[in-house]
């Protein structure tokens, strides 16, 4: 737009003084004495008189025969604008307005003078008729104030946008003069008392409290791409005013539901949706608050939850506010009818009494109701159709660069207070916390403070003063943090580190080229388009180090989620209760982007046993299912099976759900003595007949072996012997050897 600078004249300094008389201030005119009016007349303008008082607003000027010269007369609305009081000095200056400075489009924000309870019905297009007429030629600048009077009462507006045809947005001040055609908007706040009719273009519904809000400045990180479809799907029509919809045909969206992990900022989103709405206080309800021991008073609190929008919506109609309801947990009260055995029938009664509120005979149009779960399996499917809760959005686990935005919201107010040190990383952070969900980047935020301000405090004496200055939170207390938090999505990566307690060795060729050949398989999990799902099968005697490789495969794979699903944290679970669990592993991969789950020992999941060919069909036939079945869309999938039942698992046709099967060798002469030689616990000359005795035994055994050795006759030389400092005495080895293979 136009600043100041270029288009006034030098300027002098004037003293404030008050209107002259109380019906002037209305005009919104200042006025000089009339041999000082001369000063600021507009060349080629007849009695147009322009003023720029202390480069903050133009005012037209009129003269007045009770203002002494060098004095300018400012009601009090301009005094506050221009921030002098009466007496002041202030500086101003003609004001030459330039080419092309008529407004096309002025956007009031409208309010009576004296707030109170009266309330008036203000045609738009009369107002604006009467204010172009009576405020012709005068220069309008954002922020700025104006008094007047419209039909016996006293109303301002603020000027809230200035548009000036042809010209596009720029840093400089907005401002423009007022024409015969310059098209005016009038916005009022829902507790101004006044409303607007007749005004067809360019309004807009004030549904939200900011015209322009920051999903980050409300602490969301990460949801951008969620909050955009439920902008589209839930607000976009509830923005144009009721006559806009009425002439579509269309009624708005009356419920949403918010369903992923725990964590990922379910409740934040909904609670900050109805902070930025312009309606009704939001009613929070959290699922089980709304049952009562009372035959029909559960029913009743439900009803009661829509009591205000209906009586809103009788006296209002269109034009009523909106009421969001917002139901936390709502899988407790909405189960599937027919689901619950309680013989009560309350829940049925719940779920039925919700519909008839949201979309039953006299459903209402100003309500949305927003509901959270973890559950959405658990839902009635009656409300997740059209008209009830039909926008249906996945809060699912931040990407990185959601998590690096949701760092930045916990980190902000210490780095704007100094208490960050220069060495944290937030970017490097983000990439580490693979699948932390939001409630966990708080938690790892947290233990990070939590290290740094137990630097300044002393167990000795903790009434000591506390240097303030001195807290610094660096990157190794977030790196603290990392080991203390853990994400319930990531790679168990304790679990796997345990299957691997000797970790890799190298150990020949054949086992080398296994290894290759499964990690091409998670290569093509992560940049296949058309490979989702990938299934692998390891088989091989008992202690051949088909767990190991799976473990070190999952670990290297860099997989966001990695899982092991072993039967030894299933111990005395009846099979329900096991195929509950292993349902649980797959349903938290399909959250993750990447995964990887392990089925260690799979003949021990099903509870094989060798006599009679005992299996549970029940945890047999829950596995070929989810090993068959397609992640989400967007979600790729590894599983590795490990086995040493072969023939078993052929024989119950469970082989051919695998889609590659990888034959784990035991160790011929060869690779034992590789391993030997990585392991130095031998003299050379005993190397060669000690790999010769190892010949075709599994690894795991080869360690039992070495360890029971390295013991010594006596005992107490293990540590001399790992060292380096001693070897194995070949002849103890041997019997060592009889008492395994025994």
């Amino acid at each position: 737009m136009f600043g100041l600078s270029s288009s006034s004249s030098s300027a002098s300094n004037m003293r404030v003084t008050n209107t002259p008389a109380s019906d002037l201030a209305l005009t919104n005119l200042a006025f000089c004495s009339p041999s000082d009016l001369r000063n600021f007349a507009v060349p080629g303008h007849n009695n147009l008189y322009l003023a720029a008082v202390a480069d903050s607003f133009v005012l037209s000027l009129s003269a007045h025969d009770n203002i002494g010269s060098g004095q300018i007369a400012l009601n009090v609305v301009q005094r506050r604008c221009v921030k002098v009081s009466s007496g002041d000095s202030v500086q101003v200056s003609r004001f030459v307005p330039p080419e092309d400075f008529n407004l096309a489009l002025l956007t009031l924000d409208l309010e009576f003078v004296k707030k109170g309870s009266k309330s008036e019905q203000i045609d738009a297009v009369l107002l604006a008729k009467q204010l172009r007429k009576r405020f012709m030629n005068q220069v309008m600048t954002v922020g700025q104030k104006v008094l007047f009077e419209y039909h016996g009462n006293n109303y301002s507006f603020t000027v809230s946008n200035a548009a000036v045809e042809g010209q596009e947005k720029s840093n400089s001040l907005e401002r423009g003069m007022i024409s015969d055609d310059t098209y005016i908007v009038f916005e009022t706040s829902r507790d101004s008392g006044i409303k607007i009719v007749n005004q067809r273009e360019g309004a807009t519904s004030n549904i939200f409290k900011q015209k322009e809000f920051n999903l980050q400045s409300l602490g969301i990180g990460g949801l951008s791409a969620e909050f955009a479809d439920i902008f589209r799907r839930a607000f976009a029509s509830r923005v144009f005013p009721p006559h806009v919809t009425s002439k579509l045909g269309i009624k708005h969206v009356k419920g949403m539901l918010l369903f992923g992990p725990p964590g990922t900022g379910k409740t934040l989103m909904a609670r900050q949706i109805g902070k930025i709405l312009n309606g009704k206080e939001p009613k929070i309800v959290n699922g089980p608050e709304v049952l009562s021991k009372f035959v029909g008073e559960t029913e009743k609190n439900v009803r009661d939850l829509f009591a205000d929008a209906e009586q809103d919506q009788r006296t209002r109609g269109d034009e009523s506010d909106l009421h969001v309801i917002i139901f936390d947990e709502i899988d407790a009260i909405c189960k599937s009818r027919g689901s619950t055995r309680d013989g009560t029938g309350v829940h049925d009664s719940i779920v039925n009494q919700l519909l008839t509120k949201i979309d039953g005979v006299e459903s209402l149009n100003n309500v949305l109701l927003i509901g959270m779960t973890n559950r959405k399996d658990m839902l009635d499917e009656a409300l997740l159709r059209p008209g009830r809760l039909e926008v249906q959005v996945e809060i699912s686990l931040p990407d990185e660069n959601g998590r690096l935005q949701i760092l930045q919201i916990h980190t902000n107010k210490m780095k704007e207070n100094s208490f960050l040190a220069a060495d944290v990383n937030l970017q490097e952070l983000a990439a580490r916390t693979k699948n932390y969900s939001g409630a966990e980047l708080e938690g790892v935020v947290k233990s990070a403070v939590s290290y740094a301000l137990n630097r300044q405090l002393s167990l000795e004496d903790l009434t000591k003063p506390v240097e303030e200055e001195n807290i610094k939170v660096t990157m190794d207390d977030f790196l603290n943090a990392l080991h203390e938090v853990t994400s319930a999505f990531g790679a168990s990566t304790d679990d796997l580190e345990r299957c691997r307690l000797h970790g890799i060795v190298e150990c020949g060729d054949r086992h080398k080229h296994i290894y290759q050949r499964t990690m091409l398989l998670v290569e093509q999990v992560k940049v296949s388009k058309g490979s989702p799902l990938v299934t692998c099968l390891l088989e091989g005697s008992r202690g051949s180090g088909k767990t190991a490789l799976s473990a070190t495969v999952g670990i290297d794979s860099d997989f966001p989620y990695v899982k092991i699903v072993s039967a030894e944290s299933m111990i005395g679970l009846h099979e329900s209760t096991k195929c509950a669990q292993i349902i649980k592993v797959f349903e938290d991969a399909y959250k993750s982007p990447l995964s990887v789950i392990i089925l260690d020992d799979i003949e021990r999941l099903l509870e094989y046993v060798p006599i009679g060919s005992r299996f549970s069909n029940f945890i047999s036939q829950t596995l070929l299912v989810l090993l068959k079945r397609l992640p989400p869309k967007g979600k790729k999938l590894m599983v590795i099976g490990t086995t040493s039942e072969l023939d078993f698992l052929e024989s119950i046709g469970f082989c051919d759900t695998f889609s590659v099967t990888y034959h784990i060798p035991t160790l011929n002469t060869k690779d034992a003595k590789k391993v030997l030689e990585q392991l130095n616990v031998f003299s050379d000359e005993d190397i060669d007949s000690a790999a010769e005795a190892l010949n075709d035994m599994p690894i795991r055994k080869l360690y039992m072996l070495i360890e029971m050795a390295a013991q010594g006759e006596q005992g107490g030389s293990a540590e001399a012997i790992f060292s380096g400092k001693e070897k194995i005495n070949i002849a103890h080895f041997y019997d060592c050897f009889q008492d395994v293979v025994r």
